[in-house]
C-alpha cells in the first residue's frame, strides 16, 4: 500500500469506514489520543499539519451530526492532557453535540486519561476503562524555563521595553517575582476549581469527594473505580455493546471516519496524533510554533520542574 503525504494541500474532507458490526444504524469510534494541543501536529521540517485536535473533533462530530443514522458515539480515550484550552474546547463541544442530537457517548479509556484526557472523558454518560489504564491526575500547572544563570554564563543580557509594570508577567530571562508567582497561582487555582465542578457535575459526587481525589494523583482503573472516578471495567469492544444497548439498538455498524489514504484498518487504529509522547513540553516552540508563553496545562507531566 503507498500512503502519499503532501506538505501543502488541505486536509481533504473525512469518509466514514466500517469498521466493524452490521445495521442500519452505527456507533461511531471517536478517537482522543496523544497531546490536546490547540494547534495543527508539527510535521517533518517542522511544518505543521493541516487540522489541530478540537477542530477535527469539531469536523467529526458535524459530520455526525448530518447522519442521523449515528445513534451512540464512543470516545477511545488515550492521552495524558494538554493545554486548558484544548481539553476544555473538546468537552464543550462533546456536551453540545450530545445535547443537539440527544445520543448517548461513552467514554472508553484505552491505557491513559490522565489530567485532560480525564477532563474531556466527562462529556460521556459512561466512563469504562481498561484494566490496566492509568486514571486522574486531576489539577493544573504552568511552568517556564528560568535561563538567567545560563544567560549570564555565555554573556547574553535581555533589554525590554514595556508598559505595565507586568506587562512581562511570567519572564523565562529573570526569576519569578513574589507576586508574580501569586497571580499566576490565582489563574491556575480559578481553572482548578473549574477542574474539581465539572468531575463533580458530570460523575454526580460532592466537591469534597472529587477533592480527595484531586490533588494530582493518578489511579490504577481498580483504583479509580472505588473513588467513582469510573463506572466500570472492560474493553471496547464492552463499551461498543454498552453503547448499542443504551441506544436501544439490536444490531448497529461501528464506523469511524478517517481523510483518505490514512490507514484505517480496526478498533485499535490509531488516528493521526499518535500515543501521547512526553519527549518535550507544550510551551516549548517545537510544541507551540513560537516562543515559550504563559501557558495552562491540565496535564500529567514526567517533565522536570513540574513538582
Amino acid at each position: 500500500m503507498t500512503v502519499k503525504v503532501s506538505l501543502w494541500e488541505e486536509a481533504a474532507p473525512l469518509e466514514e469506514k466500517v469498521i466493524s458490526g452490521q445495521g442500519r444504524d452505527k456507533i461511531l469510534l471517536l478517537d482522543i489520543s496523544g497531546m490536546l494541543l490547540e494547534q495543527s501536529p508539527t510535521r517533518w521540517l517542522g511544518l505543521g499539519g493541516p487540522v489541530s485536535l478540537p477542530s477535527r473533533i469539531k469536523e467529526e462530530l458535524k459530520k455526525a451530526s448530518e447522519d442521523k443514522r449515528v445513534k451512540a458515539v464512543v470516545l477511545r480515550v488515550h492521552s495524558p492532557g494538554g493545554t486548558v484550552n484544548a481539553a476544555d474546547l473538546i468537552y464543550h463541544e462533546l456536551v453540545r453535540f450530545k445535547k443537539d442530537r440527544q445520543v448517548r457517548i461513552i467514554a472508553w479509556v484505552m491505557g491513559l486519561a490522565a489530567s485532560g484526557g480525564y477532563y474531556v472523558a466527562q462529556a460521556a454518560d459512561t466512563i469504562i476503562a481498561q484494566p490496566t489504564s492509568i486514571i486522574g491526575s486531576i489539577g493544573v500547572v504552568a511552568l517556564k524555563f528560568n535561563v538567567k544563570e545560563l544567560m549570564d554564563k555565555i554573556g547574553v543580557d535581555t533589554e525590554v521595553v514595556k508598559a505595565g509594570r507586568l506587562k512581562d508577567l511570567w519572564s523565562p530571562f529573570r526569576p519569578a517575582s513574589p507576586e508574580e508567582a501569586l497571580l499566576m497561582q490565582g489563574i491556575i487555582d480559578d481553572f482548578y476549581h473549574r477542574f474539581v465542578d465539572v468531575v463533580a457535575e458530570n460523575r454526580q459526587l460532592s466537591r469534597a469527594q472529587v477533592l480527595k481525589c484531586a490533588d494530582g494523583r493518578i489511579f490504577t482503573a481498580s483504583q479509580a473505580l472505588a473513588h467513582r472516578l469510573l463506572d466500570s471495567i472492560g474493553y471496547l469492544d464492552e463499551a461498543l455493546e454498552l453503547a448499542k444497548d443504551q441506544a436501544g439498538l439490536k444490531e448497529a455498524t461501528v464506523v469511524r471516519y478517517h481523510r483518505p489514504e490514512t490507514y484505517v484498518n480496526n478498533i485499535y487504529s490509531l488516528m493521526p496524533g499518535g500515543p501521547p509522547s512526553f519527549g518535550s513540553m507544550p510551551g516549548q516552540p517545537e510544541a507551540q510554533g513560537a516562543a515559550p508563553l504563559p501557558e495552562f496545562f491540565y496535564l500529567w507531566s514526567l517533565a522536570p520542574g513540574a513538582s
